[in-house]
């Protein structure tokens, strides 16, 4: 398919950088075909309007963090290393690219409820893997076996997510990586057995 062109690679990166600088509903697909260094209509070849641009950003992002998370889980450490590792993981791939963390943590919660909808069911393959780490600690008895998952995923991703947005609405002016350690602790602290 046409995913695979470095053309939409290079739509899919602009977008990113416009949307951040320019909000959503100020980012034109003129401004990303520019940011491309690609024609109007070529965005159209790949995109079917802007909402696809938005939805495919976030799809192709989230790949990322669901390929990290798939790799962390395959490592074969404790429960409690493997959701160290996703946190980590999560706040360094937004702390090196703050485009897509404004993105992520802004202008994606300022889009239709449509789109919301969409990017709620590709955010679901991540918060799967979350919970499997979840339910393997409580069978190893790593966490607490009568732990309700759907409240654990909530508070952690709630949890992470919010200090990223902190981070975001603060300019950057700090380390994110650098609380990863706090934020685990916390977390830990609840869910353990």
């Amino acid at each position: 398919m046409k995913k695979d062109k470095p053309k939409y690679r290079q739509i899919i990166d602009a977008a990113v950088i416009v949307i951040a600088e320019n909000g959503y509903h100020h980012a034109q697909v003129s401004k990303i075909a520019k940011q491309a260094g690609v024609a109007d209509g070529t965005i159209y070849l790949y995109f079917k309007n802007k909402e696809d641009i938005l939805i495919s950003v976030f799809k192709e992002k989230m790949a990322v963090f669901v390929g990290n998370l798939q790799d962390i889980i395959r490592d074969g450490t404790s429960s409690s290393e493997k959701l160290k590792a996703m946190i980590e993981n999560h706040f360094q791939v937004l702390a090196n690219d703050h485009h897509l963390a404004t993105v992520t943590q802004l202008e994606l919660r300022q889009s239709n409820k449509e789109v919301r909808l969409k990017i709620n069911m590709i955010l679901r393959e991540y918060l799967i893997l979350l919970d499997d780490i979840l339910i393997e600690g409580m069978e190893t008895k790593e966490f607490n076996p009568e732990m309700d998952i759907r409240l654990a995923r909530q508070l952690i991703f709630g949890t992470v997510d919010e200090v990223t947005t902190s981070w975001v609405m603060n300019d950057h002016k700090y380390d994110l990586v650098e609380l990863a350690p706090k934020v685990q602790h916390l977390i830990l602290s609840g869910i353990k057995a």
